[in-house]
């Protein structure tokens, strides 16, 4: 168990009392249509922990404005305004869309007048096709796997307020990068980039995809946990599949579901679980604010940096 001696450390009680009483109107509606499948959330989730988080960036947004206004007089140039980008990381399966579109709904509700987008870093995967020329197919999800590179100069572009941004665009129905379609970033005052990997520090990297993030989360629980609900959400996938040839779970969904079952559980263990211990877990430490889960997805904790 990795150390958290550098984050102050509150029960859900606790953290339910930090400016709880901001709590932003959200519907039941709305919070269906924001969970990921298999995940779970509810609006005394919104009230006791995401209400006092979204209190928490807004001060964190706050000082960054107020830091690249005095940037700009230190200068003696026109303050020309930066995006404010929040990472959210943490494991496959763990509830990280869930907690990226709840946030971008508060904080679209808390700063009408700004533009808050939300991206995953899954389109900037290499296509399958890619991957399968690398013989890398079996790593997907890996550090290799993605095109940092191109990630790198897309945050690039939208921290330095370049404009109308685009970046391919994933799908997980098809499990690939949708050929023609983008993703469109279009001068954002808040990004939310959440991904598996935006915490990660490549090897002999000029530069990291953290490096650009003013706030970041990550979203932890128990391997054995994920694994189960990793599972849960592959086993409604198939209900759904079956009668799309299109889909990716097609094959699955059609085929012998114990078999399918076997396959999922290897792709846990030799993909997804050997890639949160060596991968993502180890940049935990490096997130400002780590939400962590029991069962059910009930967050029981929040720690918060130190320093």
């Amino acid at each position: 168990m990795q150390s958290l001696m550098n984050y102050y450390q509150f029960s859900r009680a606790e953290w339910s009392t930090f400016h709880a009483h901001n709590f932003a109107s959200v519907s039941d509606e709305e919070l269906e249509s924001l969970r990921s499948l298999n995940d779970a959330i509810s609006m005394d989730d919104v009230k006791a922990i995401y209400s006092p988080l979204r209190h928490l960036i807004h001060i964190r947004y706050r000082d960054y404005q107020r830091a690249e206004f005095n940037l700009s007089q230190f200068m003696a140039a026109p303050h020309h305004p930066h995006p404010f980008i929040i990472g959210i990381c943490g494991s496959v399966a763990v509830g990280k869309s869930t907690t990226a579109r709840l946030l971008q709904l508060l904080l679209a509700r808390a700063y009408p007048d700004k533009r808050i987008q939300l991206i995953t870093t899954d389109g900037f995967l290499y296509p399958n096709a890619e991957l399968e020329r690398r013989g890398i197919l079996d790593r997907k999800g890996f550090p290799e796997s993605y095109d940092m590179d191109l990630l790198i100069h897309f945050l690039n572009n939208v921290k330095n307020a370049s404009g109308t941004v685009r970046a391919p665009k994933y799908s997980h129905q098809i499990y690939d990068i949708v050929p023609g379609e983008e993703e469109v970033i279009d001068r954002p005052d808040i990004l939310i980039v959440e991904g598996i990997n935006v915490l990660q520090l490549p090897s002999q990297a000029p530069i990291y995809v953290s490096d650009y993030f003013d706030f970041s989360l990550y979203v932890d629980a128990d391997p054995a946990l994920i694994e189960q609900w990793y599972l849960e959400r592959f086993g409604m996938l198939l209900d759904t599949a079956f009668t799309d040839p299109t889909n990716y779970y097609y094959q699955y969904a059609i085929g012998d579901r114990a078999d399918a079952f076997a396959m999922a559980r290897e792709v846990w263990k030799d993909v997804n679980l050997k890639n949160l211990n060596e991968y993502i877990l180890p940049t935990k430490n490096r997130a400002d604010v780590i939400l962590h889960k029991t069962d059910k997805h009930v967050i029981d904790r929040v720690s918060l940096r130190k320093f």
